[in-house]
């Protein structure tokens, strides 16, 4: 422990970490469990109040196509489907994207006036938010998922169908580089940031922070189309991981730019690239694939994420594990 002086106190407080990330959390604003728990129940609610705004329009465009409303109760994920509402692809995902919109607003609002807290104080333990970071990772990601479409259309291309238009491709373009970068940095922002930062507080430590919080993305993406197809238990551990992978660049790091670079690169390129039957975001990309092995394609991202991470530490010196362990 280190003691170190606050910007609203003249009294020397007891910092549990080395951490810098921890520690802004822990001495930026007010900090009590219970606006902790209030901040997050706000944004849940700027998250359903959107999705309910949008829920009736979307299911009365379901039932116009076609939908019985006993198979909508039986799979709510019907109504974001593109073929059975009828609604242009592009459309629906910026539908989709809105309740990201309107979660990261109200966070805003409730770490602003309740917490007392700037925001980027929970995306990055420095002055600034640092933004050569967020883009080196976003390039190196965004880098092998392009290779990975590329070896696997030359490897097997039977399998994907390119189905590449013009028209509704720039459409795609300028919806998802719009609202993509505002859901992943949402999610970022809540996980590897307000989360993360609030349970070191009580914990005071990282280690621990880092398992709840990838276990709780987990969760999260547990009612995604993927994980209803190929099962809970098959799609789990690919979300857990990838949720600790974000989790520990941001510790290792002592901020989320590499983690929101990684995940917006990840979500981006994945909607402009390929697109399967049981994709979470259904678009025009530039290849159909017919064939889902979310076994094989879980190895194939371990080998990816490990890329990924040897060359984040050698350019950023990623070496000091114990900015996660204290």
């Amino acid at each position: 422990m280190y003691s170190m002086e606050t910007e609203t106190s003249n009294q020397n407080i007891e910092i549990p970490f080395q951490n810098l990330f921890l520690t802004k959390g822990f001495v930026t604003g007010k900090n009590e469990p219970w606006r902790y728990v209030l901040g997050i129940i706000i944004a849940a609610v700027g998250y359903f109040v959107f999705q309910s705004i949008i829920m009736f329009p979307l299911i009365n465009a379901a039932l116009e196509n076609g939908v019985l409303m006993n198979e909508i109760l039986q799979n709510p994920n019907i109504i974001f489907s593109p073929e059975k509402t009828g609604i242009n692809k592009s459309v629906l995902l910026a539908i989709m994207m809105g309740m990201f919109v309107f979660t990261l607003l109200f966070f805003w609002l409730a770490i602003k006036f309740i917490q007392q807290k700037p925001l980027n104080s929970v995306i990055t333990g420095y002055d600034r938010i640092r933004w050569n970071r967020y883009f080196f990772a976003f390039s190196v990601w965004g880098l092998l998922l392009i290779g990975l479409t590329v070896v696997s259309y030359l490897i097997s291309p039977q399998d994907m169908v390119l189905q590449f238009n013009p028209s509704a491709f720039i459409v795609l373009v300028l919806v998802s580089v719009i609202f993509i970068p505002i859901q992943t940095a949402t999610e970022e922002i809540l996980f590897r940031g307000y989360l993360m930062q609030g349970l070191g507080i009580g914990l005071k430590n990282g280690i621990f922070p880092l398992i709840i919080t990838s276990i709780l993305f987990g969760l999260m993406h547990g009612t995604n189309p993927e994980a209803q197809a190929h099962g809970f238990l098959i799609m789990m551990p690919y979300y857990i991981l990838f949720g600790a992978f974000l989790g520990m660049l941001t510790l290792l790091d002592e901020g989320a730019e590499l983690a929101m670079g990684i995940h917006c690169a990840n979500n981006l390129l994945s909607s402009l690239l390929v697109c399967s039957k049981n994709s979470v975001l259904q678009t025009d990309a530039i290849f159909y694939t017919s064939v889902e092995n979310p076994s094989g394609e879980f190895l194939i991202w371990i080998i990816m994420a490990l890329v990924c991470f040897i060359i984040l530490r050698k350019k950023y010196q990623l070496n000091n594990w114990s900015l996660i362990l204290r």
